[in-house]
């Protein structure tokens, strides 16, 4: 499902595109879902959510999917893996970073081209 009906191409998009908005899915799919498991405070709320939408947590993440992302996902992960950030990260290493950029870019690819299903999939898997 996408909010915005358009032509762009994610196969065209750089990675650092794909990974600007996979943040965004992914971390929707985190809120989504301690939203359901609770009704919490708000503060308890972003303190979980962190648990799983760092850099760190993303790498954990990588590794528990890594072996069921087809070739054409594993091309876009490597993709956003591998793009120049520009900066260092605060809290994690950079090859923590890198590994984090290239899920996001993932879940950007998979969301633009409305793989809604294979989201929730590699997302289970995470959180399972």
């Amino acid at each position: 499902m996408k909010f915005i009906e358009s032509d762009v191409n994610p196969k065209q998009l750089s990675p650092l595109n794909l990974a600007f908005i996979g943040d965004c899915v992914y971390e929707m799919l985190v809120r989504e879902t301690l939203v359901t498991e609770a009704n919490r405070p708000v503060n308890d709320l972003h303190r979980e959510s962190v648990k799983f939408v760092s850099a760190k947590a993303q790498t954990a993440a990588y590794d528990r999917i890594k072996d069921c992302l087809t070739e054409e996902e594993e091309a876009v992960y490597k993709r956003g893996r591998n793009a120049k950030v520009g900066h260092n990260p605060k809290s994690a290493s950079q090859g923590e970073y890198h590994i984090a950029t290239g899920v996001e870019a993932l879940f950007g690819y998979l969301y633009l081209t409305e793989q809604t299903e294979r989201i929730k999939e590699l997302f289970k898997i995470i959180t399972d």
